[in-house]
C-alpha cells in the first residue's frame, strides 16, 4: 500500500509554521520547495560562508506525505487552523507507491573512475577495476564523494603530486576522501581537519573502512605542524579569510593546492595568497579551477 502526496502553494512567512503544524497533524513528513525553481524567479538560498540570504521563498511549495487512509482535508484544516490561517482548498494530491527506498537511493551512486588507477566505489558495488586503488566512500552527511568537480580536481592533483612517504593535510576534509586518497596513493603521515564534527567523525569512520591511518580533528583539536602538501577543497570566502592558517602548514619547498574557486575567482585567490607563495591554475573543470603552488 502506498502513501499520499499532498502539495499546495503558500507564502514564505507561513510556510516553516505550516510544516511544523502538518506533523502535529499527522503528517509522516513536510517539506519546503521554491515553485519558482527552474524560472527566472528562483531565488538561490545558500551562498558562501558569509553570504546573506533571505531565509524562505516568496513562492513556496509545501509537500506533504500523509498515511493511505488519512483525511486530507481534515488533516489540512487542522494544520492551517493551528497557526491562524482560514484553511488551505487550493491543493493536489499524488500517490506515492511502495518501493525499496534503500535499493532505489544506491542504484543512482555509481562507481566513479577518476584516473586510469583510481575509482571511488559505493560500499554496495563491486570494483569495476580491482586491482585499481578503489576509495570506499558512501554517500553520507559529509561534503566529498567523488563527483563534484572541484573534488574530481583535487584527486587528479594529488595523483600527479603525492610521492611516497610524504606527509599530507587535508584542510577542510569533509567526508575525507582527499586525505584517505592521498594515504592510499602512498604518503606518509596523513591529516585532515574541519569546523565540522559531524564531518570528522565521518572522515574517521571512512578512514577505517578504507584501512588507512590519518588524524582527524575539528577546529576544537586544531592540527599543528607543517606539511609537504597542504591540499584545501572549499569555497572561496573562507580560502580569502583562511589564508595565513593554511599557508603556515605548508613547510619550505612543499606544495599547496586550493579548490572550491570559480574561474573568475581565481586571480583574485592567486593575488591574494602570492603574499605566501606564488599560485597558478593547475587545472580546470567546467567552471571550477584548481590552484596550486609551491612555497619558497
Amino acid at each position: 500500500m502506498g502513501w499520499q502526496s499532498v502539495s499546495f502553494l503558500t507564502e514564505a512567512g507561513s510556510a516553516e509554521p505550516l510544516c511544523d503544524a502538518l506533523l502535529e497533524a499527522g503528517a509522516l513528513s513536510a517539506s519546503i520547495e521554491d515553485a519558482d525553481a527552474g524560472t527566472p524567479d528562483e531565488q538561490p538560498q545558500f551562498g558562501e560562508p558569509g553570504s546573506v540570504n533571505s531565509p524562505g521563498w516568496r513562492h513556496s511549495r509545501i509537500i506533504a506525505l500523509l498515511e493511505p487512509d488519512a483525511d486530507v482535508a481534515a488533516v489540512l484544516g487542522a494544520a492551517a487552523a493551528a497557526i491562524g490561517l482560514r484553511g488551505i482548498d487550493d491543493y493536489a494530491v499524488e500517490p506515492v507507491a511502495e518501493q525499496n527506498w534503500v535499493q532505489l537511493t544506491q542504484s543512482q551512486f555509481d562507481p566513479i573512475r577518476v584516473s586510469e588507477r583510481l575509482w571511488i566505489v559505493p560500499s554496495w558495488h563491486e570494483s569495476p577495476d580491482p586491482a585499481a586503488i578503489n576509495l570506499i566512500l558512501d554517500p553520507g552527511m559529509a561534503f566529498g564523494t567523488g563527483s563534484h568537480p572541484t573534488t574530481r580536481l583535487c584527486l587528479e592533483w594529488l595523483e600527479r603530486n603525492v610521492s611516497a612517504g610524504c606527509s599530507v593535510l587535508d584542510y577542510g576534509c569533509g567526508s575525507g576522501i582527499l586525505a584517505i586518497a592521498a594515504a592510499r596513493l602512498g604518503a606518509g603521515r596523513v591529516a585532515g581537519v574541519d569546523i565540522d564534527s559531524q564531518a570528522v567523525e565521518a572522515a574517521r569512520a571512512n578512514a577505517e573502512r578504507n584501512a588507512v591511518t590519518a588524524l582527524f580533528a575539528d577546529s576544537a583539536q586544531p592540527v599543528a605542524g607543517e606539511y609537504d602538501i597542504v591540499v584545501a577543497n572549499i569555497l572561496s570566502n573562507p580560502l580569502r579569510v583562511l589564508a595565513p592558517a593554511i599557508c603556515a602548514h605548508v613547510r619550505s619547498g612543499g606544495r599547496l593546492a586550493l579548490s572550491g574557486i570559480l574561474r573568475e575567482q581565481a586571480a583574485e585567490i592567486i593575488g591574494l595568497y602570492a603574499r605566501w607563495l606564488p599560485l597558478e591554475i593547475a587545472d580546470v573543470r567546467e567552471d571550477w579551477v584548481c590552484l596550486a603552488g609551491h612555497k619558497p
